[in-house]
Parts: structure tokens; C-alpha cells; sequence
């Protein structure tokens, strides 16, 4: 069970109420805007006592948020059905698009704790993704003929496919989704080719 699957015997009207939290505070973000848990209730047309009987503060309900999205990524993955590189750049070219059609929604679920140590630890917003990545890494890594990394492709592949760094990528250099996915994409696995060399 996820934070967004609902428990059991929970009421229609409570499983509508949190997918209004989860839609009102990516709407928020997405458009820009700082949101309070009372603006995030108010967004989605229901009382703040009742958001926070969902989500405990704005992360918990951002992190809903990102979740769907990785969910997203999840089933895009699993049904492809190209292998190698060219699922990498399938799944990869999807999160740059989710990316740009989420905005700012994505890039407020920051942490002191690195990446890997927050998939280590079950961040399930974060998992998903982990989970989206899986094979495609997988079938990069035997493509490129380099024994697969493990976590070290991941903590690779977030340092090029952060939310924050393909925006500001984006909009710097005025690059569309499928340009800077291709550049991200061959830059990632030059890295993790040198990754897998410097291991030797």
C-alpha cells in the first residue's frame, strides 16, 4: 500500500477529498506558487482540518504529488517494448516531458538527506521512480557491455535528471523536451560508462 492508496473501509468522499489535496497543491506549485496546507485546502474546496487529516504539512502533500507522477513513469515503463538504449531514451525522454508538463511542482521535494539514502530509507515518491528505471538501466548497462552499477546508475541518473537541473536546463539555454532529454541521455551514459571504468 502507498500513501495514496487508500485504507480499507476508507469512505468514497475521504478518497476524493485527498486526490483534491494531491491535484489542489500540484496546481499551486506548479503554477509558481508557495502554498500553505489552508491554501492548498481552500485550492482544492475543502477545510484545512480535513487536508491536515491527510497530509501532515505541504511536503507530505507535494510528495503525494511527485508520486503520481513517478507512478506515471512506472506504467510508461512497463510498457514499452524496445530494449537497450533505446528504452533508456524512451523512459528518460517521458520524465523530461512529465518534467515540463508538472513545472515547479516537481522540484519542491528537497531534503538534506542525498538521494540515494532517501531511496534506501523508502521515500516512496522516490521509489516509484527507482522502480521506473530499473530495467531501462539494466538494459543500457548491457548494451554499453558494462556490468550493471546498481544504485551508483541511479545516483548517476539524478545528478543529470533532477527536476531542478531539467528546468533550469530548459529554459537557460532554450532547449525543447526532446533536445535536452537527448543531451541528458548521452551525457548520462558517457558518465556512467566512466563510472563503470573508474571501478576497474
Amino acid at each position: 500500500m502507498t500513501l495514496l492508496d487508500p485504507p480499507a473501509g476508507l469512505r468514497v468522499d475521504m478518497q476524493r477529498n485527498r486526490m483534491l489535496l494531491v491535484d489542489a497543491a500540484g496546481r499551486l506549485f506548479g503554477a509558481g506558487r508557495s502554498a500553505t496546507m489552508s491554501q492548498i485546502a481552500a485550492e482544492a474546496g475543502i477545510s484545512t482540518a480535513t487536508a491536515y487529516r491527510h497530509f501532515a504539512s505541504v511536503d507530505d502533500a507535494l510528495a503525494a504529488y511527485r508520486f503520481e507522477v513517478g507512478r506515471e513513469l512506472l506504467e510508461f515503463s512497463r510498457t514499452q517494448t524496445s530494449a537497450g538504449l533505446e528504452l533508456l531514451e524512451a523512459v528518460c525522454a517521458k520524465w523530461v516531458h512529465l518534467v515540463v508538463q508538472h513545472g515547479e511542482s516537481m522540484i519542491h521535494t528537497r531534503s538534506a538527506e542525498g538521494y540515494l539514502a532517501r531511496v534506501k530509507a523508502g521515500a516512496y515518491y522516490l521509489t516509484v521512480q527507482a522502480d521506473a528505471l530499473a530495467m531501462p538501466l539494466r538494459e543500457a548497462s548491457r548494451e554499453l557491455g558494462l556490468p550493471h552499477p546498481g544504485d551508483e546508475a541511479l545516483f548517476l541518473w539524478n545528478g543529470f535528471f533532477d527536476p531542478r537541473e531539467i528546468n533550469d536546463l530548459i529554459q537557460s539555454l532554450d532547449l525543447t523536451a526532446e533536445q535536452a532529454s537527448a543531451r541528458l541521455v548521452r551525457t548520462f551514459t558517457a558518465a556512467l560508462t566512466g563510472w563503470s571504468a573508474s571501478r576497474t
